[in-house]
């Protein structure tokens, strides 16, 4: 069984940046694929961006595309998102979200093991 436990948010001016991290317990992280999808205020969850168990494969939806950046560190059980460039339309939860050797998934049943989620805001 995998935990997963968000960290980073906060309240950002539009424009600002951010570093969201995922810290896993377990063993099995480094054969995980890794994602991480949010959701605002009556909306439904969606995909932001998703890391393949190694690392060497990354995908990303097209609103956060060339301002997020994901990435992972396996000796530290971890992953992150670089968030550059926010805006307004960015805040909501970030859920963090793992599946064991599997790729291509974007929708949040597709994902077996969830984080807590952790809130962005970015103000006007």
């Amino acid at each position: 069984q995998v935990q997963l436990v968000e960290s980073g948010g906060g309240l950002v001016q539009a424009g600002g940046s951010l570093r969201l991290s995922c810290t896993a317990s377990g063993r099995t992280f480094s054969s995980h694929t890794m994602a991480w999808f949010r959701q605002a205020p009556g909306k439904e969850r969606d995909f932001v961006a998703a890391i393949i168990w190694n690392g060497r494969g990354t995908s990303y939806a097209d609103s956060v595309k060339g301002r997020f950046t994901i990435s992972r560190d396996n000796a530290k059980n971890t992953m992150y998102l670089q968030m550059d460039s926010l805006k307004p339309e960015d805040t909501a939860v970030y859920y963090c979200a793992g599946r064991e050797l599997f790729w291509g998934g974007t929708r949040p049943g597709q994902y077996d093991h969830w984080g807590q989620g952790t809130q962005v805001t970015v103000s006007s």
